[in-house]
């Protein structure tokens, strides 16, 4: 495996929404997201991971949220290109469009639908990464893509690319994650994509979270992984109990519809606007569940009646 810098690619990756304006994507609203996790402390960005809708967007409009990441991160913190698609010719001209556009690594997710055996899973991402000379890390999402990679399908990868330098594992199973440290080495980084599952992931070695609720409040996702860079477990814990209900309330409904509300009542957001075959949340009673979530984590005031 390629040698990378120390702190690059770990810590708090958030994978941002993509906010939608009268049905287009709206490039200004999404600068100033990634503004916002430069200032408030995530370690690094993910344009267009499942978070930000992709199956719903051109891939112009894909292309046109990295290029305003980049712009508006400016420097200051890593932009992750997620670039997988459920076909190869489109995934191969992201992955390119990615390394050309200035992007400083790509996450490419199993083909979803499909149901690839794993040999298939081996020559897909063997063919991907060997058009880049970007870190790739692999996207494991079974619960979407209704395919899981196995430890040894991702060392077989690994010894014909060595720029795959980790792996996106949104799944319960944390057995892999030990299991891909012993194999490939404690530098290869493996990032949590199960909210609920950051801090034990990160226990047993994980380099670091793509956490939803990192668009929510990003600073506290960030000291979450700080806490456990330093050993601090006792903090750690904390922030986990102070994010866990919020990581819970994602999942209300299909990510990121409660998140987009979410932010929407935070001001993050100017529309409540996901695109088809997603609908926004219209019911009072979720509505107020997810008010209350925001209310006890300190983001939201309660309103009073005088």
């Amino acid at each position: 495996m390629i040698t990378l810098k120390e702190n690059f690619l770990r810590g708090s990756y958030p994978p941002l929404i993509t906010p939608f304006r009268d049905g287009r994507v709206d490039l200004s609203a999404f600068g100033e997201l990634v503004d916002r996790q430069a200032r408030e402390g995530s370690h690094g960005v993910v344009v267009a991971g499942t978070t930000g809708e992709p199956s719903s967007l051109t891939l112009q409009e894909r292309k046109d949220l990295l290029q305003t990441a980049l712009q508006a991160a400016a420097g200051r913190l890593p932009v992750v290109a997620a670039t997988g698609s459920q076909s190869y010719v489109e995934t191969a001209e992201l992955t390119c469009h990615a390394e050309q556009a200035g992007a400083d690594a790509v996450l490419v997710v199993t083909p979803y639908y499909i149901k690839p055996p794993q040999q298939g899973l081996v020559d897909y991402f063997v063919g991907i990464g060997r058009l880049t000379s970007l870190p790739l890390l692999i996207y494991n999402i079974p619960g979407r893509a209704a395919v899981s990679i196995t430890a040894p399908a991702v060392a077989k990868i690994a010894d014909q690319l060595p720029h795959l330098v980790g792996m996106k594992h949104a799944a319960t199973d944390l057995e892999i994650i030990t299991e891909l440290l012993n194999r490939l080495g404690n530098e290869f980084r493996v990032f949590c994509g199960l909210e609920a599952l950051s801090l034990p992931m990160l226990a047993i070695g994980a380099a670091g979270v793509m956490n939803a609720a990192g668009n929510l409040a990003p600073g506290r996702v960030a000291e979450l992984c700080n806490a456990m860079g330093m050993s601090d477990l006792d903090r750690a814990r904390r922030l986990h109990v102070e994010l866990f209900e919020l990581n819970r309330a994602i999942f209300l409904d299909t990510n990121p519809i409660p998140l987009k509300y979410m932010m929407s009542r935070l001001g993050l957001l100017g529309r409540n606007e996901v695109r088809l075959p997603l609908v926004p949340i219209t019911d009072q009673e979720r509505k107020r569940i997810l008010d209350e979530v925001l209310e006890q984590a300190g983001l939201l005031v309660k309103e009073t009646t005088a």
